[in-house]
């Protein structure tokens, strides 16, 4: 069956995941502890973040988990803290993150709508913040769907917002390819029923991903190429 629909994950798919979230990172670990370095150290730690080069490791919950995953990691640091005012905190920052596209965004997609596709968002980062970020990019209008961790689909790698996007598009989902940058989003693929499309453009490697994926490629430009081949 032909793939008609092409959902995409976000950071790390359609944005350049370190050039998006270590600056993400930084500033939050700043605010919640102005000038403390070692505390910093310590809540940067916890969440697999290095500081010293700006960098995320491997297997940190930043890079596929939800806000409040990454918030209760942080709350041990916090006294007094809640979760759900520090989870707020981190999604108003994340809406003004600097944007990295992998590839140029617009003239892609636009070529893709024009051949057919059906275009979705599913990631899990909150709702508004990706909202925000397509916006900023002037590629919302382009997306029949988007849904965050908090739009009451669930999270990957569970595969409630892919069998969302089927309904909201009226695809079945072996007509519908995720395209994503962790295995959190090709796990989500499998359980849904979809084609599982990785990419090299997050912080997980070929050797990660190629597993857990029909097809590994370099980046989102790699599907002008490999669609007409399905």
């Amino acid at each position: 069956m032909p793939i008609r629909g092409l959902l995409f994950d976000k950071d790390g798919t359609l944005f350049d995941f370190r050039r998006t979230w270590a600056a993400w990172a930084a500033q939050l670990l700043e605010h919640l502890a102005p000038g403390d370095t070692p505390r910093q150290q310590a809540m940067a730690g916890a969440i697999g973040f290095c500081l010293q080069e700006l960098d995320f490791r491997p297997l940190s919950p930043v890079i596929a988990g939800t806000p409040a995953e990454v918030a209760a990691l942080l709350l041990p640091f916090l006294p007094g803290q809640d979760l759900a005012p520090l989870v707020d905190l981190m999604n108003r920052l994340a809406e003004d993150v600097p944007l990295s596209e992998v590839v140029p965004l617009k003239p892609l997609l636009e070529g893709l709508i024009a051949k057919g596709y059906v275009l979705g968002l599913a990631t899990n980062d909150a709702e508004a913040p990706a909202r925000a970020h397509l916006s900023r990019s002037g590629i919302a209008e382009y997306f029949d769907f988007v849904a965050g961790c908090d739009s009451g689909f669930g999270a990957k790698p569970a595969a409630g917002q892919l069998k969302a996007f089927c309904r909201v598009t009226g695809l079945v989902p072996e007509e519908v390819a995720m395209i994503g940058d962790s295995t959190h989003d090709l796990h989500a693929a499998e359980a849904a029923g979809m084609t599982a499309v990785a990419v090299l453009t997050g912080i997980a490697t070929e050797r990660d991903l190629a597993p857990v994926a029909d097809v590994v490629l370099r980046d989102i430009g790699g599907l002008t190429e490999w669609l007409p081949l399905r």
